[in-house]
């Protein structure tokens, strides 16, 4: 036989059952020998004979008895089948083998009744210790006259038969380094097939309102499993399920693996779903529930679900009784919410290796055996019959929450999940919108809830564009409101100016220097002290480096000048300098110039101007080296200090190698890797530098893919500044590029080269590669951290271009920010900070606006993207509208500083006045739009008080005969009197260059008191004031 056999895995496990055997615990110490016959039944899937077969061979073997004797082992099988165990029965020159008691290999008869065979195997058993019991698996029963005929010449003997089932499979259920990475593999699968597959497959359902039947649902499961694309790599002749898919829904469950789906369809409601996957004979098993539009109700009991299994986990542990962590759960289940004791499954789980389930490893309260690390179960934890207080409808009334993972047993810590499927409300909750997001909205890899553009809106009168106002105006209410509570709680907490700290030079006179230059009367420079000693009046004076603005020196004829300016109240110190003076009321001294000659005097050992000289280099030394440092001092101001990072030794960290780090490091860009430990990410250069994020203090973890992109970024956004590089820094990232921008200019180029075409391919490879590597690192830390860390994937589909910054780039929405992190420096706008977004410049005839974000801390200044192309605004206000932030638009530019300072100096004034509503042309009657709107313009662009004056007193002398009510036909006809005249001085303005918009339609009833409205702001609303107004003021205009 071609096929090779484990042989150091069979001598492993064949020791290690001989030992436990050896030992005599339980059913072992009851049998002399033990038997494993196995024949041929294509309707059993799993039986203890054939798992134990494949434990110790790798491969079933039908129609083969073995049998196990103190001192020696017989095999009786086919003559194929002996070729192959040979493998193992010849143990010369394998140290492994010692200890292993040698194998006797009997071939099989076709024909005969093999009556000589089984007389030695029973002549065996006979002189195996006391020969008299034989231990069996007692549910094995194969049908066929070769496997009656044995089991009678056992009951012929008078052998007494004893079920080793239970220590065979306690023996078999610590699992070795192998047998887990298989089982990881098959639980990897299974979360693959679930996640791209199964999941995506319902909500399609559930977004096109299908009805699709149960049977049919898993049907599909079963055939997708034969697609490489959901199989992880793979080979699909490895893998197959381990029972069949079990899908319920609408009022009909049973929490057991044993049934079938049925074939009623699928109800929109709790949609439970069990599947386990097979991998190369080794099992997994997954459970979860999605939900449609779930009550909240149902949502409590779903958190409580997960906080169930969260208890569970921590008890799963190496050495604990299997009895005691069901009743240390139920406790916990009877304590926070007793109601739902009696509707928690009967057990919460069993052992699972090469059989799905190990019926004598059950997590339930009978049972004795102990815990053991490497041991791997399936957890399956559930409340059944629970009643749906909204449901209408007879399949709505009731519902079942069920969930399940393949866990692995550990030594201390809790026990771990190899199926890392999320399952937190937000990511199985399916929540039924109308029309809010496009459908694209709902790929697996994007965090956060799914929402779904069900077309329900046909039924309804209100348009998109209405629900959006209504929408709008709900929120305007309220954010007057809660903003006015929020400044009314933080009133009082005034923010203390932290006084700058006086710099003394000298404490006291004793600490002065007395050195030569300060008794001859020449400036020193103290530099321990960071002190200039000056003369002044005849008096060595010291003056602390702080006190000096800059020096300058000069050379004029025979004397060298030096001028020292000190800073002063009243001075500009700049950004980086502390401008409160602890005595402003003393007496400063401004600037001080010294003189000294450049001519050497007979007797001098140098010229006089040397001192100056040294002075002045001496000064800029000590100047820099204190600015430096004062600069690190102000980048630790408001450092919190972090947690230290705890190392986890293990090698199997999640890490992440060959990455650069923005920012950098040092000057040149360095490649490190990224690993997550116990509590936090460490990124260590190829240098030896360190660079540690902590779990707690990251406020955004962002993932962007390589799609569309040149590089692969992990960026995090902070709660708190780090310092790393002698600065401080909220948002660090790690990337890594995925391709070169190159152009070959050596030849023409084909569409098809063969080596342009083999690099693009490479190319797409390597994409593929690395971003399968980051996915998988980031499943892991959130896996890691029990999903307390959750990395935000931006929704591509949704993003705009606009300018944060100096350059334009792709600003793309998240979960719960908008972030730019492609470009540096990144932006990042958390959502939940957000208050309100006005769109400045909104015109008809503009190709771009620009967004004013204003955040709930009005200290905070506002934040501006600049040159968005104004195809994007509907987008962007349905998105703002989804996400419940308010938004406003108006056709001009304001002075946002002007207005948050107004704002927080007058909180009450400012809601007393109507508070955002300013900025909302809906938020008043049209009449009232367009005078506040005209005069907020007036206001806006009127260069002076002045020319406004001249230009009111000139109309009222044109307009006096007009009467303060005059008709609509009497304005308009005097309207399009004066428009003659305007068109003459919008022809002699475009000779001066002035820029004027095309004239537009005069608009009627637009009077103030005493006269008719100027020519210039004729228009249909305050869009085009901003392109006329210049010219208002070069011509005054007189109608005929």
């Amino acid at each position: 036989m071609a096929v090779n056999l484990d042989k150091e895995a069979y001598y492993r496990r064949i020791k290690r059952l001989y030992s436990n055997w050896k030992k005599g615990e339980d059913e072992f110490g009851k049998v002399d020998a033990i038997v494993v016959s196995v024949g041929v039944d294509e309707e059993i899937v799993y039986a203890k004979s054939t798992a134990i077969q494949t434990w110790l061979f790798g491969y079933e073997l039908t129609d083969t008895i073995m049998v196990f004797c103190d001192t020696k082992i017989i095999f009786l099988a086919s003559k194929k089948k002996v070729d192959f165990l040979k493998q193992v029965a010849i143990t010369k020159g394998n140290e492994n083998a010692n200890g292993v008691p040698p194998i006797t290999l009997l071939t099989r008869e076709k024909n005969e009744s093999n009556k000589a065979n089984f007389d030695r195997m029973i002549e065996a058993i006979r002189g195996s210790r006391d020969g008299k019991t034989v231990g069996v698996f007692s549910k094995d029963k194969f049908p066929g006259e070769y496997m009656k005929s044995w089991n009678d010449t056992i009951t012929a003997e008078g052998l007494e038969k004893v079920d080793i089932s239970t220590v065979v499979a306690y023996t078999m259920a610590v699992k070795e380094d192998g047998e887990l990475g298989l089982m990881k593999k098959a639980a990897a699968i299974t979360s693959e097939v679930y996640s791209k597959f199964f999941k995506e497959r319902v909500m399609e359902i559930v977004d096109a309102d299908e009805k699709v039947r149960h049977s049919k649902l898993a049907e599909s499961v079963e055939k997708a499993i034969e697609e490489k694309k959901y199989l992880g790599g793979a080979d699909p002749s490895t893998v197959e399920m381990c029972y069949p898919p079990i899908i319920q829904s609408g009022g009909n469950y049973s929490l057991k693996f044993s049934v079938v789906s049925d074939k009623n369809h699928m109800h929109f409601g709790a949609i439970t779903c069990a599947m386990g996957i097979r991998y190369k004979s080794y099992c997994s098993n997954l459970v979860r529930t999605l939900m449609v539009d779930p009550p909240q109700e149902m949502q409590d009991n779903y958190n409580f679900l997960l906080q169930v299994e969260e208890e569970l986990l921590k008890e799963l542990k190496h050495g604990v009784k299997i009895s005691d962590a069901y009743n240390t759960v139920l406790d916990y289940v009877k304590k926070e919410k007793s109601d739902l004791v009696s509707k928690l499954t009967k057990n919460l789980g069993f052992a699972m290796g090469i059989e799905f389930r190990e019926g004598s490893l059950v997590l339930n309260a009978k049972n004795q055996y102990k815990l053991k690390k490497g041991m791997v179960f399936s957890i399956s934890l559930g409340f059944a019959d629970l009643i749906n207080k909204d449901g209408k409808k007879e399949e709505q009334k009731k519902y079942a929450l069920f969930i399940g993972d393949t866990i692995q047993i550990n030594e201390e810590e809790a026990a771990t999940i190899l199926t890392p499927v999320k399952k937190k409300i937000k990511n199985v909750g399916i929540f039924l919108k109308v029309s809010v997001f496009p459908r694209h909205f709902k790929t697996s890899d994007q965090p956060g809830c799914f929402y779904f553009s069900r077309c329900i809106y046909i039924h309804n009168e209100m348009t998109a564009e209405e629900k959006r106002r209504a929408h709008q105006k709900e929120l305007a209410n309220h954010l007057n409101e809660e903003a006015k509570r929020r400044l009314t709680e933080q009133k009082g907490e005034q923010q203390i100016q932290k006084a700058r700290k006086s710099n003394v030079s000298y404490k006291n006179v004793s600490q002065m220097p007395r050195e030569k230059d300060i008794r001859e009367m020449k400036i020193f420079i103290d530099k321990k002290y960071e002190t200039v000693v000056m003369p002044v009046f005849g008096i060595a004076t010291p003056f602390h480096i702080a006190t000096i603005k800059n020096i300058s020196m000069s050379v004029e004829g025979d004397y060298t000048y030096l001028r020292i300016n000190f800073y002063v109240p009243g001075s500009s110190l700049g950004r980086q300098e502390g401008n409160i003076f602890p005595n402003p009321d003393a007496t400063f001294v401004k600037e001080i110039t010294y003189r000294a000659s450049n001519l050497k005097a007979p007797g001098d050992t140098s010229v006089p101007s040397t001192n100056l000289q040294n002075a002045f280099r001496i000064i800029k030394e000590v100047q820099k080296r204190y600015k430096t440092r004062e600069a690190e001092e102000k980048e630790k101001e408001g450092i919190v200090k972090q947690d230290s990072l705890v190392i986890n030794l293990n090698r199997s960290n999640p890490k992440l190698k060959d990455l650069y780090i923005r920012p950098n490091i040092a000057q040149k860009r360095m490649q490190g890797s990224l690993e997550a430990h116990t509590n936090g990410f460490r990124f260590t250069s190829v240098r030896g530098d360190k660079v540690d994020i902590l779990y707690n203090n990251i406020k955004h973890a962002i993932f962007q893919p390589c799609d569309g992109e040149m590089i692969i970024v992990l960026h995090f956004h902070l709660k708190n500044a780090i310092m790393f590089g002698k600065r401080r820094h909220t948002d660090v990232q790690f990337y890594t590029e995925v391709g070169e921008i190159t152009t070959d200019l050596g030849k023409h180029q084909h569409m098809h080269d063969r080596d342009d075409l083999y690099a693009e391919q490479m190319e797409r490879e390597m994409r593929h590669k690395l971003k399968s590597a980051f996915k998988n690192f980031i499943e892991k830390v959130e896996t890691l951290t029990k999903e307390e860390l959750e990395f935000e994937v931006p929704f591509r589909d949704l993003g705009f271009q606009g300018a944060p910054y100096r350059s334009t780039c792709l600003l793309q929405p998240t979960s719960s920010s908008l972030v730019n992190v492609t470009e540096w420096p990144p932006f990042v706008v958390t959502l939940d900070e957000v208050e309100l977004v006005h769109f400045e410049r909104v015109q008809f005839h503009l190709k771009n606006f620009d967004v004013v974000i204003v955040y709930k801390d009005y200290n905070k200044k506002v934040t501006m993207i600049n040159a968005v192309p104004v195809n994007s605004l509907d987008p962007i206000k349905e998105w703002l509208n989804s996400c419940d932030i308010k938004y406003t638009e108006g056709v001009q530019s304001l002075n946002w500083t002007k207005i948050m300072k107004t704002i927080v100096d007058d909180p009450e004034g400012f809601f007393e006045q109507g508070g955002w509503s300013f900025l909302d042309p809906e938020s008043e009657g049209s009449g009232a739009e367009e005078d506040s709107e005209s005069e907020m313009e007036d206001e806006t662009f009127n260069p002076s008080a002045d020319e406004e004056e001249e230009e009111e007193e000139d109309s009222d002398e044109d307009y006096s005969s007009e009467t303060e009510d005059s008709d609509y036909s009497a304005s308009l006809g005097s309207e399009e009197e004066s428009g003659k005249d305007w068109d003459e001085l919008e022809e002699e303005a475009r000779k001066e260059r002035v820029t004027m918009r095309t004239r537009t339609p005069p608009t009627a009833g637009r009077e103030r008191s005493g006269h008719q409205p100027h020519p210039a702001r004729r228009s249909d609303g305050p869009k085009c004031l901003s392109h006329i107004h210049t010219h208002t003021h070069t011509h005054t205009a007189k109608p005929t």
